[in-house]
């Protein structure tokens, strides 16, 4: 799954080139507005005051820029940074280590923050409201706990799946902010920004072209942008214009709405195999030998946004568009049964 070139989990061998095309200001951030107008609001208004922000959670599918944002408010604020993830932290000492090297205003930035576990989350309860860390020294009769106090610091977490964390963790972030997919014109001057960064001769058809098939996701626009860079160096002029894009996303599979063959053997596996649904979660990813969580996370958010399937009561459902975009003949099932039973 993490081979598809239109995935929009980061790969580790993409790690330096994505960074150099990461904004480092929220004045080079494109897209987002309205999450981009409100922390302009919080960092103006906390640096007025000399305080560390509130801590922020930011939510949304996979590769639309939180870990981005993240940094780009560290900068925003003038303080440092430290990067973790939520499976990284396994024991409260892990915890511990990390957060008294915080200094006044740092931000510590939780990936995957739904992975916390319950102890680790307990852990975390008093160092959010109070800036305290409970630390319990011996054991049995003897032990004891002391309590550390610590710098005030931002917590800025981040999830793909905001209904897995518990209450009391989403009750102590000071403010949410959900990142949607983003607008075709915020992702051509995305693509467009990145072919100057990386001095790429593109036109704006070529532009266009890619930002079409991006699925509104700028970690799938550049690394499109890269290997269409590839074909039209190879097999073009050197220059991407919109024939030659359109030649090397053919080549890659990726159809005009940005869909790939994984994407459409989910909804013909639905289609021929269910009659379009309604399936569960888990038989669906059974039948495609393929994780639950991988359907759920990484799969759906797309299909979802272009309309092509329904999550219901009773699970997954192809819905009209995706028939016809598969060439496939639709037929509603609620107009048979009333013509069949009246």
């Amino acid at each position: 799954m993490s081979d598809r070139v239109i995935s929009p989990t980061s790969r580790p061998e993409e790690g330096a080139g994505e960074q150099s095309l990461r904004p480092r200001s929220l004045a080079e951030y494109i897209g987002q507005e309205q999450v981009v107008d409100s922390l302009r609001v919080f960092i103006e208004a906390a640096r007025a005051r000399r305080e560390a922000l509130d801590h922020i959670l930011l939510y949304g599918p996979p590769g639309l820029g939180k870990t981005t944002l993240a940094n780009v408010i560290a900068v925003e604020m003038g303080v440092s940074i430290k990067v973790t993830s939520g499976p990284v932290i396994e024991r409260p000492g892990d915890l511990a280590a990390i957060l008294t090297n915080l200094r006044e205003g740092d931000v510590l930035f939780i990936d995957e923050v739904h992975r916390l576990s319950r102890i680790i989350e307990e852990v975390l309860y008093p160092t959010m409201e109070d800036y305290a860390l409970d630390v319990v020294i011996g054991k049995g009769p003897a032990a004891r706990s002391i309590r550390l106090k610590l710098p005030r610091f931002t917590l800025i977490g981040a999830t793909t799946r905001i209904a897995l964390m518990t209450s009391p963790l989403r009750d102590r972030f000071g403010a949410t902010f959900r990142l949607d997919f983003y607008s075709m014109e915020a992702m051509k001057l995305i693509v467009a920004r990145s072919a100057e960064i990386l001095q790429i001769g593109i036109d704006e058809s070529g532009v266009e072209e890619i930002a079409l098939r991006a699925r509104g996701t700028p970690r799938v626009a550049n690394r499109l942008l890269r290997r269409v860079r590839d074909y039209a160096q190879v097999r073009g002029a050197g220059h991407i214009d919109q024939p030659t894009a359109m030649e090397a996303l053919r080549m890659l599979e990726v159809d005009e709405l940005g869909l790939d063959n994984a994407d459409r053997r989910l909804l013909i596996s639905l289609i021929d195999k269910f009659d379009g649904g309604p399936v569960g979660l888990d038989t669906l990813s059974a039948s495609m030998s393929e994780d639950a969580d991988t359907i759920m996370d990484v799969y759906e958010p797309y299909l979802l946004q272009l309309g092509f399937i329904d999550r219901t009561p009773r699970g997954r459902v192809a819905t009209r568009r995706a028939y016809e975009h598969l060439s496939r003949p639709f037929v509603d099932k609620q107009d048979l049964q009333k013509s069949l039973f009246g």
